[in-house]
């Protein structure tokens, strides 16, 4: 892997909302991370939060974060539609993901009726404790 090659990876890491990527060429492995510039204008406030519940933002923008380390799964399989898409109303209780630590999955859910703004992470994406997972606009 060349230097040129490495400069594109940064330049996609940063315009992109993933936190970490691993690539692996032969024998060549570039591990990115972002972990300590992630005081994003998504992570304003504290993002050290309770399970599944949300932060709320000086915007008076929501986001429900990471509780765990872990896997981020939309839906409970593959042929399955996804718990949560864009343009969803939810209500207190329902589940909007599913976290996998250690091979064990965690339901996600919401504590209040909400409507989702956007999804920030995708399928199958790694996410870091914290990290916001979903916009939302309480109801």
């Amino acid at each position: 892997m060349d230097i040129q090659q490495i400069r594109e990876l940064v330049a996609i890491l940063e315009k992109s909302s993933l936190v970490e990527l691993t690539i692996e060429e032969g024998e060549s492995k570039i591990h990115l991370s972002r972990k300590g510039e992630f005081a994003s204008p998504l992570a304003t406030s504290s993002l050290a939060t309770a399970l599944g519940e949300a932060v709320e933002e000086d915007t008076d923008e929501d986001y429900i974060t990471s509780p765990i380390v872990g896997t981020f799964y939309s839906a409970a399989g593959p042929d399955i539609p996804a718990f949560a898409r864009v343009g969803d109303k939810l209500k207190a209780g329902e589940t909007i993901c599913i976290l996998e630590a250690m091979k064990m999955m965690n339901e996600i859910t919401v504590g209040f009726d909400c409507e989702v703004e956007a999804i920030l992470v995708s399928n199958e994406q790694k996410v870091e404790y914290g990290q916001p997972l979903f916009r939302i606009k309480k109801l």
